[in-house]
């Protein structure tokens, strides 16, 4: 079996940027400056908000951004050679009065493009010349559209529910007035209860007369500073082109689906085939039926409940992903047949992490400030353990995959 003394930037970009990254840069897809001036009057959470929703929206939104991921431990990245989307930088952002969006990271290692278009969300990696896509589930795509809930009428009291809702599990501070990108601007912060993982706090700002999101960062449990962080500069507000948001990643792509067949609405199929589909690979013998490998799927991992196993895919393999435990303390396991190794792959470009011992197999372990992942291979199938959890519990649950 080989050895993992490393594990590569491919890997941990489709972990740690396509769950983590899609997340981030959905809720700052209209973003606008962020700088010094002057403040807002004083207001409550509930009208900020409900006059940030009322407020016209903009034709589109071009800016320049700044992207911070201080996520990985010092010295596991290699010197200029690091995916942006691990190591942070600057870029560019276009937004359209849709809510459809490209983002683009610059660095010397390759561009990294991250773009939403209908339900679709594409990440792709030059680094690595891989893509990773995903269909969004209409929920979720809903939410960064509010523009589709025009005929809703949105009223003040609403708000408060809502807040309310939310005021059971998380903390919510009032809208702090403050200045951004030289403009008048509100702030809040939100920081989980109870079962949080690592997460510490979430803080948003948003301009006080557009209502457009300025700033978004993510602070783990006991830090000051924020480990992700997304703004833009120089923004402007005029309406943007088809051609500058949908952009097609180069040909010859690797291409990883992380969208489940079961949730493939678009391809084609009849509802009927869909409903049948779906209940075929939504269950552990469901899916083992699809695989050609052992399918590791216990019903506890490290003292966690399984919630739900599905079928995924990795460059059209088919594969499994089980979540184990709910909300932010949650558990995903990932597990396909091995691959060799690409012998395309630079030594320079692999990142240094810890050895661990898996029940006999070597993996490798990611720690950061927000959760854990492990890598192992078993035989002829690789595993990928990850969540907002310290390492201990991430090696626990990699261990109890039998």
């Amino acid at each position: 079996m080989t050895r993992l003394r490393t594990a590569s930037a491919r890997r941990l970009a489709a972990i740690l940027a396509v769950v983590g990254g899609v997340a981030l840069t959905a809720a700052v897809a209209q973003g606008a400056l962020a700088g010094g001036g002057p403040t807002p009057a004083p207001k409550a959470l509930a009208n900020a908000i409900l006059d940030a929703v009322k407020a016209p929206e903009p034709a589109g939104l071009t800016a320049k951004i700044e992207f911070s991921n201080d996520l990985l431990p010092s010295g596991s990245l290699p010197s200029g050679s690091a995916s942006p989307l691990l190591a942070g930088a600057d870029g560019r952002l276009w937004v359209q009065k849709s809510g459809d969006f490209r983002i683009e990271l610059q660095s010397d290692a390759g561009d990294a493009q991250i773009v939403a278009v209908g339900n679709r969300v594409t990440v792709y990696d030059a680094s690595s010349q891989t893509l990773y896509r995903a269909t969004l589930s209409d929920d979720a795509r809903d939410m960064t559209k509010p523009g589709d809930h025009d005929g809703e009428k949105l009223t003040l009291a609403k708000v408060q529910k809502a807040l309310d809702r939310l005021a059971r599990t998380w903390t919510v501070s009032g809208a702090r007035p403050t200045s951004t990108a030289g403009q008048p601007s509100y702030t809040v912060k939100i920081s989980p209860k109870d079962d949080g993982g690592l997460l510490g706090a979430a803080e948003l700002a948003w301009e006080a007369v557009r209502g457009a999101p300025l700033r978004a960062a993510v602070y783990a449990q006991g830090s000051d500073d924020p480990v992700l962080e997304l703004k833009a500069t120089e923004v402007s507000y005029d309406a943007v082109a088809d051609a500058d948001v949908r952009v097609a990643p180069p040909a010859g792509a690797e291409i990883v689906d992380l969208t489940a067949p079961s949730d493939a609405k678009r391809s084609g199929r009849t509802r009927g085939a869909e409903r049948h589909k779906h209940a075929a690979v939504d269950t552990p013998a469901g899916v083992q039926r699809e695989l050609d490998f052992d399918l590791a799927a216990p019903a506890t991992l490290a003292g966690l409940p399984r919630k739900q196993v599905r079928l995924v895919t990795f460059d059209g393999e088919k594969g499994a992903l089980a979540i184990y435990g709910e909300g932010l303390g949650a558990i995903a396991v990932l597990q396909r047949r091995a691959q060799p190794a690409d012998s395309k792959q630079q030594r320079g470009s692999a990142l240094r992490l810890p050895q661990v011992n898996i029940a006999g197999a070597s993996g490798s372990e990611l720690a950061t400030a927000l959760g854990t992942v492990v890598t192992f291979e078993r035989g002829d199938v690789a595993y990928v353990v990850a969540g907002s959890v310290p390492p201990v519990a991430a090696e626990n649950a990699a261990r109890g995959l039998k």
